[in-house]
């Protein structure tokens, strides 16, 4: 794998893990790259942490050693109890990865690498690689509603109707279980809506009333307003949005007329794809409700 030399920039600073509790000293660095076949000495002469990395990254690259950097770099094992921030690290790297034309992939504990045809960036806020169905469905997301920080009584109510999703999909009730869903994700959307206003109110996408131009009160938007908007400022990312579709009409299939207009009759795996979108959907906001600073879930 040959990388440009930001994406090597990128890879350098995971590495390092300067202000991250996965800060490498300088030995430590020293250790990581002697696995890849150096063999150096930490001693006193050692250059800068950010040069000897640099360094040792452009000897590497296009080379097998640079393959096994990056599976160690992110090592499933390095990171129990925090998957979550390690699919979001793999993510955040893939927006660079991409522009090579490479995808890096976690199926479970093995890191894997993709070749990539297309890249999207989308109105500059990121750069991926284009997700097909079937990988979305083998992504995995930490949905521990916990690091919403909503209310107590509300976090019960939604973990009690994740349980009774599972449980319409394994009766085969997609209909039923895509109505749960859509209705879990508003209360999610609504929540954080209201925890940040000023982020939704000033969005490009915030809704407006056609005579006054004012922006809609929160209880008056649709579950598309409050993925577009959540999309816009960072709570949810490309992939659930994405997939996000059919989740959004889920009002009108609750009326039996619009669903026989609309010839909406959804099979398991549509069910499967919307509970994929709403696990993604309470990962990527619990992720960055818990990078929020002062913010610690109860």
């Amino acid at each position: 794998m040959q990388l440009s030399t930001k994406t090597l920039e990128k890879l350098r600073v995971i590495i390092n893990g300067d202000n991250t509790d996965d800060y490498r000293k300088g030995y430590d660095l020293v250790s990581f790259f002697n696995q890849l076949g150096f063999n150096d000495v930490y001693s006193q002469g050692f250059p800068s942490r950010r040069i000897f990395t640099d360094e040792k990254l452009q000897q590497i690259n296009g080379k097998p050693e640079l393959d096994k950097c990056i599976r160690n770099v992110f090592a499933v094992v390095n990171y129990i109890g925090r998957i979550t921030e390690l699919d979001a690290l793999i993510a955040d790297f893939n927006q660079y990865l991409a522009f090579d034309k490479w995808s890096v992939v976690r199926d479970n504990d093995t890191i894997t690498f993709k070749r990539i045809d297309k890249v999207i960036v989308d109105s500059g806020k990121s750069v991926t690689a284009e997700i097909k169905k079937d990988e979305f469905l083998r992504m995995f997301f930490n949905a521990n509603v916990d690091l919403l920080g909503l209310d107590s009584n509300v976090s019960e109510v939604i973990k009690l109707r994740l349980k009774e999703v599972e449980a319409c999909i394994g009766s085969k009730a997609p209909l039923a279980s895509i109505l749960l869903i859509g209705s879990i994700m508003e209360g999610v959307l609504l929540g954080m809506a209201t925890t940040y206003p000023q982020q939704f109110n000033q969005a490009p996408s915030a809704p407006k009333d056609k005579d006054t131009g004012k922006v809609r009160i929160f209880p008056n938007w649709t579950l598309n307003n409050y993925i577009d908007v959540a999309f816009e400022v960072g709570l949810l990312k490309q992939d659930v949005k994405k997939f996000s579709h059919v989740v959004r009409d889920f009002r009108n299939y609750i009326h039996p007329y619009e669903q026989m207009s609309s010839r909406f009759f959804p099979d398991e795996e549509t069910a499967l794809i919307c509970f994929q979108v709403l696990k993604g959907a309470i990962s990527q906001i619990g992720t960055f409700r818990k990078n929020q600073q002062g913010w610690q879930p109860q």
